[in-house]
């Protein structure tokens, strides 16, 4: 595939390699929900990371993940670990957080109930597949900084990455920020798909809404948002 990065034996996909950018050179890693845990063994094989640590929430994913830590020898610097969530990882064990590949508003809701993650020393590194926005109105609600964000095209899909750290400064925000977040709006191919995306999403809802019952509280509440979104966007879509 276009665009993957290719290592003996393994292989990280467009979205997988957006992901790993992110991690911080030097920083221990904790990869949550890491099924075959390629983003991990990446990392330590690549030198980015000195260890890491691999978490799933189900017994089977764990197995894969420990075949292929074993495949490059690398059993003495990824542990794994069965946790739901960040529950079961030890604060103390990493510096970057990746929690991919799941919905924003379990990703959120994984957050909320971690209360160490609420400190200046990690990172967070997130890729919801989903509800990109709810994901965006936590962090900017409690106190993180986004400090970058980029999208990338895998198999006909558009995905969105958000590295965020703690600040303690709740973030003040327009309207539709929590659904433009802080992408390359200018030259992105992949940001501008994915801005579309999200318009489209919000102009559909709205749409429907107003066919059903008229003007309503929810209604007038989107259209603030979608004029926000073209005004943010204007020349772009």
């Amino acid at each position: 595939m276009k665009g993957d990065i290719l290592l003996p034996n393994i292989n990280l996909d467009s979205r997988l390699s957006c992901v790993a950018g992110f991690v911080r050179n030097g920083s221990r890693v904790a990869d949550i929900g890491t099924d075959h845990a390629y983003i991990p063994v990446y990392l330590l094989l690549n030198g980015v990371s000195p260890s890491a640590v691999a978490a799933d929430l189900r017994e089977m994913p764990l197995k894969n993940a420990k075949k292929t830590i074993e495949q490059f020898s690398l059993s003495d610097s990824i542990d794994t670990v069965i946790s739901n969530g960040l529950d079961s990882i030890e604060r103390d064990s990493c510096e970057d957080i990746v929690i991919a590949g799941m919905g924003g508003i379990l990703i959120t809701e994984i957050l909320s109930r971690t209360e160490w993650v609420f400190d200046a020393r990690y990172r967070l590194i997130l890729q919801p597949m989903s509800h990109h926005e709810d994901v965006r109105s936590f962090l900017f609600e409690n106190g993180f900084e986004i400090k970058g964000e980029k999208c990338c095209l895998d198999s006909k899909h558009c995905y969105c990455v958000t590295a965020a750290e703690y600040t303690g400064i709740k973030n003040e925000h327009s309207p539709a920020e929590i659904y433009t977040g802080k992408l390359d709006k200018s030259t992105d191919e992949a940001s501008r798909i994915f801005l579309a995306n999200q318009l489209r999403r919000l102009e559909k809802r709205f749409n429907a809404l107003k066919n059903s019952g008229g003007e309503s509280d929810e209604t007038q509440r989107l259209g603030v948002i979608i004029e926000d979104f073209k005004r943010i966007t204007e020349g772009l879509l």
